[in-house]
């Protein structure tokens, strides 16, 4: 194991161990150094490391945090490298995409508050029969967070968020090419809503799946 990769493990350890807690500072370089039986230099690494995906905290002259460990911070690491994705893992993206977001929103069935429909059919009303394919993204991205966030599962939420981005591109290509896709969708988003307001979690689940396939089948047709 490189020294490095052993430095995060031993930090990781005394943080999985409860020995460090959330917002809990690091003790200085030289005594982590010490304690763990490590150079500073492959300490600083690891912290350098660690930092990147959001389990440190650096701050320039108070010293280095344990941070919130907030599965919503964690998974912006998850968010930043699904960035890099190559145009032909889309599908797999939607895949996973199908599978978690009609359970997220069967979920939100029985949990979403009236306020919150209120301000989902608003945000419909305000989008209009003909949207821009760029407006209809981005109301979808919107519509859908929403909806996760009321289901009150932060991972899944995160989840989602993170994979949200690749498939972005497949949906305005969509929108563009496909003669009936702003109307489908517009269409699919109210049966969403529809069985939200009726407390109908299967509903919801099974209309969140026909949503997220016909992109699917759409850009398989198209490869």
């Amino acid at each position: 194991m490189a020294v490095t990769d052993e430095a995060i493990e031993k930090i990781k350890g005394m943080i999985v161990s409860g020995a460090l807690r959330p917002g809990d500072r690091l003790p200085k370089e030289s005594e982590l150094a010490a304690e763990l039986g490590l150079s500073r230099n492959s300490l600083r690494e690891a912290v350098r490391a660690l930092s990147l995906i959001r389990i440190l905290d650096v701050r320039q002259g108070d010293g280095t945090y344990v941070t919130s460990l907030d599965p919503q911070l964690l998974l912006e690491a998850m968010s930043f490298v699904v960035d890099f994705h190559r145009d032909d893992t889309v599908l797999e993206f939607l895949a996973v995409r199908r599978i978690l977001e009609p359970a997220a929103t069967a979920m939100a069935a029985t949990r979403i508050a009236a306020e919150e429909l209120d301000a989902l059919d608003a945000q419909l009303d305000a989008l209009g029969p003909a949207p821009s394919v760029e407006e209809l993204v981005a109301a979808d991205l919107e519509f859908h967070r929403g909806i996760v966030q009321a289901g009150g599962n932060s991972v899944l939420c995160s989840l989602l968020d993170g994979l949200s981005g690749p498939t972005t591109r497949a949906r305005i290509w969509r929108g563009l090419t496909q003669e009936d896709a702003v109307s489908r969708t517009l269409h699919e988003h109210r049966a969403i809503l529809s069985a939200l307001r009726h407390r109908d979690a299967e509903a919801a689940r099974s209309w969140a799946t026909v949503h997220i396939a016909s992109v699917e089948q759409w850009l398989r047709s198209t490869l």
